[in-house]
């Protein structure tokens, strides 16, 4: 079954699916495929990049959420709810995120542009790092693929991704998507 395309319809799928992964982690101390980052940190990181994003923008706070040290699940629970009520609320269509580096942008179109579709990446580190299915949804991964590919340069730029991780032409679209954003596709966690 196809993803939604409208933001608050893609972000409940997603954060559905990611939801589901957090709720299959057994140990939050485990390596992910980030250097550095711990399943833990997966989460930690969603949760705490994109308040900030969004008062900084659109001058939204989002309600506070549990410690990720001290609550991953309600912590990442907590937050995804706020987003999706956030989605929901009939008057987030009027309003615009601003943001020096892409000027004025309709705000679920910013929600759904920058942090649903890190939700989806980082779908795949938590799935790694805890032994869970990884496979990402082909329709939107290439999607995702095809969009920055044409911004290689920049993405690189921006620090935010890591070197791209070379992959066979014949991978399928989950692997190319995590080689592009500097995931090595046969990364397992260490024994």
């Amino acid at each position: 079954m196809p993803l939604p395309t409208d933001p608050a319809g893609r972000h409940r799928a997603i954060a559905d699916t990611f939801t589901e992964r957090v709720r299959g982690v057994s140990d939050w101390d485990a390596p992910a495929p980030v250097e550095g980052w711990a399943a833990r940190d997966v989460v930690r990181h969603l949760v705490e990049w994109f308040p900030g994003f969004l008062e900084g923008g659109a001058g939204i706070t989002l309600p506070a959420v549990p410690s990720v040290d001290d609550d991953p699940v309600g912590a990442w629970t907590a937050h995804a709810d706020n987003v999706q009520a956030l989605l929901d609320d009939p008057a987030t269509e009027t309003k615009v995120l601003s943001n020096p580096h892409m000027g004025d942008v309709p705000l679920p179109q910013a929600i759904d542009q920058f942090y649903t579709a890190d939700i989806f990446m980082h779908t795949w580190d938590l799935s790694r790092a805890s032994g869970q299915p990884d496979r990402l949804d082909a329709d939107f991964a290439n999607q995702l693929f095809s969009g920055m590919e044409q911004y290689d340069e920049m993405l690189r730029s921006s620090g935010q991704y890591g070197p791209r991780v070379p992959v066979p032409d014949s991978a399928d679209i989950t692997d190319k998507l995590v080689g592009f954003i500097g995931r090595d596709p046969s990364w397992t966690p260490p024994a």
